[in-house]
């Protein structure tokens, strides 16, 4: 029998130059157990000009964040040719063809969403949203850019707000990194 991790939300907001994600701390142990509330799945990476926010079984999460950190490393910090660089390992490697996990990627230029089937999305009007809350961040975040003046620091921290008084596995003990 194997216990499996998992619930987050992850919110991506680009907005007047600037760029913040934010995800809650929520991990949860199976269907119904709070394993820890304080979980920080949002973090720097490269220097500090990179922020990621995963979402996923944790192991794998993890896992493909530390690919993702050496592809950016090889590809000299271009966000893009790294993500497709980790999408290309993701199709090649049997082992990252396992993983289940979802990641928001981004630079002062881009953001991205690599997909758990190893694909880079450029998403929508500049709002992505990705775990077991994204259907809802989203759905916040893109109605708080089209009706609000907020920046996009406030945007991804609302809309976490918003999906953890809906989503049972997203709590609102947030994380926003800014770029």
């Amino acid at each position: 029998m194997s216990i499996e991790f998992h619930g987050t939300t992850i919110c991506g907001v680009r907005r007047n130059g600037k760029v913040a994600i934010a995800g809650d701390g929520q991990v949860t142990m199976g269907e119904n157990v709070v394993f820890k509330s304080t979980a920080k799945k949002v973090r720097r990476i490269y220097g500090g000009k990179v922020v990621v926010g995963f979402a996923g079984t944790v192991s794998d999460a993890f896992t493909l964040c530390d690919k993702f950190e050496e592809k950016l490393q090889q590809c000299g910090g271009n966000l893009e040719r790294a993500a497709v660089a980790v999408a290309q390992l993701w199709h090649g490697d049997q082992g990252m063809r396992q993983l289940e996990s979802l990641m928001i990627v981004a630079d002062d230029q881009h953001l991205l969403i690599l997909s758990g089937t190893g694909e880079v999305i450029t998403p929508d009007g500049d709002v992505a949203a990705i775990g077991s809350g994204g259907n809802y961040a989203l759905a916040a975040a893109r109605a708080l850019v089209e009706n609000t003046d907020l920046s996009a620091h406030e945007i991804a921290e609302k809309a976490l707000h918003i999906a953890a008084s809906i989503c049972v596995y997203t709590n609102d003990h947030i994380t926003v990194e800014d770029i």
